[in-house]
C-alpha cells in the first residue's frame, strides 16, 4: 500500500506543525504540574526550611534572578556577609536549595561522600554529548583514567614549544597594530581567540586560528564565543533543572531535535546552529585522525604515531586499551567538545582579567614585567624557568582566588538522606547555631566557589582584597588549617575530588606563557570604563554599554 503524497506534505504543514507543537507544551504542562504538587508538599517539610537565608522575592521564581543575574556582585556578597558559609536559597516553585562554601561541608561533597553528591549533568549531555563533563561513576573514572597521561608535568613540558609558537603568532599581529603608536585594543577579543588556538593546537592537534588579522578564524570561534550568553541567566537555570533531565531520559535524538526545532525563539534558533557548529567540527576533527590512524601509507601512520596533542594521544591509547577501558566514538567526540569549552572561556577569561588588574595596578605590572625580563635574558623560557616565576606565579594565584571565571560550581544533587557536618556553626531562622544539615535525597546543592576563596576566616580581613604580595610570604596558618579540597592553591577555583579540572595545569601554563610573552613586549593601560559581567562565566562588558556585547578595551604600546 502506497502512502498518500498529499497526506505526506500535510504533516508538515504549519497549522499540524502548530498542533503538535500545543500536544507537546500540553503535556509538558501536565508533567510539570504534576511535579509541581509533589515539589509542594516535599518542600514545605524541607529540613532546610529550620537555616537560614536571604528572603524570597517571590514563590515563583525564588532567588533565581538574582543568584544568576549578570549584575548580581552585591547579592552574592551580600548574602556571604549577612549568612555565612551555609544557608538555604529559595529556588523556582518553592524549592529549596543549599549553597555553601564551608571546607568541611566541601570536603564531604566533593571527597569523601562525593557518591552521594550527584553532579548536575544533563545540561552538559545535551551540550556536549558524552564528555567528561557529561558522565557518571565508572564511565567518568574510566573516561579520567584515559586523559590522566595528558595532563601530566612531562606532557606539559612537551607543549612549550606549541604553546610559544601560537603566542608569538600573537605577540606579531599586535606589533603591527601598533606601528604608529599606542592604540586601543579589545584584548578579550584577542585573548579568547588565542585561548582557543592553543586549546586546538594542544589539545587537538588542529588550527581554529591564523592570528593574522581581525577576521581570519573559524567559525567554531564565533560559535563557542556565542554559546555563554545564550545560556546565561535564569530561564535556562529553569530549563536545567526541569526540561534537560526529561530530555536526556528520553533517548531519540531526532524526535528531540525536531521539538527544538518547533520552538518559535530565535534564542532557540541561534543556540541549535552553535551547538550543530561544535558537533560537526569535532566530528571532523576525529574523523581525520581516525582515517590517519587507520592509513595504509607507513609516512601518515609515522606522523599520526609523533602527534602530542592530548586527541591524538587519546585515541592512540584508546586503540591499545582492553575493551572494558575502550572509550566509544561518541565519547570521544564528547572529549573534545568538552575540553574545547573548558579550555577556552575559562581561560581566556582568566588572562582578560589578569592584563585589566595589571592596567588598573601599573606598579604590579612594572615589577611583574622586570622579573620577566630579567629571566629571559638567555632566550626563551623553558617550562621549569617558566613556573618557578615568583611574581608571576602570585599574580596568578591571587587572580584565580579572588576573581574565579566561574563564581558557583555545577549543581550537586544528593541521592541519600544524608547529614552534611560544618566546619563553623551558622545560624538557623531562629538564630540558633547550628553545626550540621540534614539534607533529604533529591535536594539540590550548590558550592560556591567565590565564596570558598575570599572567606574572611580563613583569608583574613582583607580577604576580598587584590594582594599578589600575600603569596611572597608564608600565608597565614588558618589558610591550610581549613584544609580545603581544591586541588589548586587551597583554593575552590578548578573544584577538587573526584570530578576537579583534569586540565588545570594546562590552563596554567597557558597563562604564564601568554602573560611572559605580551607583557615583555607591551604596556596596558586603561581605556574605558568596564565592568564585569556575572554569568555562567565571567565576562568584561563596557560601562554603560548595550549590555550585550562582551568587550574588554585597553590601551596598548610598546614597551622600550
Amino acid at each position: 500500500m502506497t502512502q498518500n503524497p498529499a497526506y505526506k506534505d500535510a504533516w508538515f504543514t504549519p497549522f499540524s506543525r502548530l498542533m503538535l507543537l500545543t500536544i507537546l507544551i500540553q503535556a509538558a504542562i501536565v508533567y510539570t504540574s504534576c511535579r509541581l504538587i509533589w515539589r509542594v508538599i516535599r518542600q514545605s517539610r524541607s529540613p532546610l526550611a529550620n537555616l537560614a537565608g536571604p528572603p524570597s522575592p517571590s514563590w515563583l521564581f525564588g532567588n533565581v534572578p538574582q543568584l544568576f543575574n549578570s549584575n548580581g556582585w552585591d547579592f552574592h556578597y551580600g548574602i556571604l556577609k549577612s549568612y555565612g558559609t551555609a544557608m538555604t536559597i529559595q529556588g523556582a516553585l518553592g524549592e529549596r536549595l543549599f549553597l555553601t562554601c564551608d571546607p568541611k561541608a566541601l570536603h564531604h561533597i566533593l571527597v569523601k561522600d562525593q557518591l552521594i553528591y550527584e553532579p548536575f549533568v544533563s545540561r552538559g549531555s545535551v551540550f556536549f554529548g558524552k564528555g567528561l563533563l557529561s558522565t557518571l561513576g565508572e564511565q567518568h573514572k574510566r573516561q579520567r583514567k584515559m586523559l590522566n597521561p595528558v595532563f601530566s608535568i612531562n606532557h606539559m613540558r612537551e607543549m612549550i614549544p606549541l604553546f610559544y609558537e601560537v603566542t608569538n603568532r600573537l605577540r606579531s599581529v599586535l606589533k603591527k597594530k601598533l606601528d604608529k603608536g599606542s592604540q586601543e585594543i579589545d584584548i578579550l577579543h584577542w585573548s579568547g581567540r588565542t585561548a582557543l588556538e592553543l586549546i586546538g593546537q594542544g589539545g587537538m592537534g588542529y588550527s581554529f586560528d591564523s592570528l593574522t588579522d581581525d577576521h581570519d578564524y573559524h567559525p567554531y570561534r564565533t560559535a563557542v564565543k556565542n554559546f555563554v550568553p545564550l545560556i546565561t541567566g535564569p530561564l535556562f537555570f529553569f530549563i536545567g533543572q526541569f526540561i534537560f533531565p526529561l530530555a536526556e531520559k528520553f533517548d531519540f535524538p531526532r524526535v528531540k531535535r525536531f521539538i527544538a526545532q518547533l520552538i518559535p525563539l530565535q534564542r532557540s534558533r541561534n543556540l541549535m546552529h552553535v551547538l550543530d557548529v561544535m558537533y560537526q567540527t569535532s566530528l571532523d576533527i576525529i574523523k581525520e585522525k581516525k582515517k590517519a590512524l587507520m592509513s595504509s601509507d607507513p609516512a601518515v601512520v609515522a606522523e599520526m604515531a609523533s602527534k602530542k596533542d592530548i586527541i591524538s594521544i587519546l585515541m592512540r591509547a584508546n586503540m591499545l586499551a582492553s575493551e572494558e577501558d575502550r572509550l566509544t566514538d561518541e565519547e570521544v567526540i564528547g572529549q573534545v567538545r568538552t575540553l574545547v569549552f573548558a579550555g577556552m572561556d575559562t581561560t581566556s577569561s582568566a588572562l582578560a582579567r589578569i592584563l585589566w588588574l595589571l592596567a588598573q595596578h601599573p606598579e604590579v605590572q612594572e615589577k611583574l614585567r622586570g622579573e620577566i625580563r630579567e629571566a629571559q635574558n638567555n632566550g626563551q623560557l623553558s617550562y621549569d624557568q617558566l613556573v618557578s616565576l615568583p611574581y608571576l606565579d602570585a599574580v596568578c594565584r591571587e587572580t584565580l582566588r579572588v576573581y574565579p571565571p566561574v563564581n558557583l560550581a555545577a549543581t550537586r544533587t544528593v541521592r541519600k538522606d544524608t547529614v552534611l557536618p560544618f566546619s563553623k556553626p551558622v545560624l538557623d531562622s531562629a538564630g540558633k547555631e547550628v553545626t550540621e544539615v540534614f539534607l533529604r535525597n533529591g535536594t539540590n546543592v550548590i558550592i560556591s566557589v567565590l565564596g570558598a576563596n575570599t572567606n574572611p576566616d580563613i583569608w583574613g580581613p582583607d580577604s576580598y582584597e587584590w594582594k599578589p604580595e600575600r603569596w611572597q610570604s608564608p600565608l597565614p596558618e588558618s589558610v591550610p588549617d581549613a584544609h580545603m579540597p581544591g586541588v589548586y592553591s587551597h583554593v575552590m577555583t578548578f573544584l577538587g575530588g573526584g570530578r576537579a579540572c583534569l586540565g588545570f595545569k594546562f590552563s596554567q601554563l597557558e597563562m604564564k606563557v601568554v602573560l611572559s610573552v605580551l607583557l615583555a613586549s607591551f604596556r596596558f593601560s586603561d581605556s574605558k570604563p568596564v565592568v564585569w559581567k556575572m554569568s555562567n562565566i565571567a565576562t568584561p562588558a563596557v560601562e554603560g554599554g548595550d549590555g550585550e556585547s562582551r568587550e574588554l578595551p585597553l590601551l596598548m604600546s610598546l614597551v622600550d
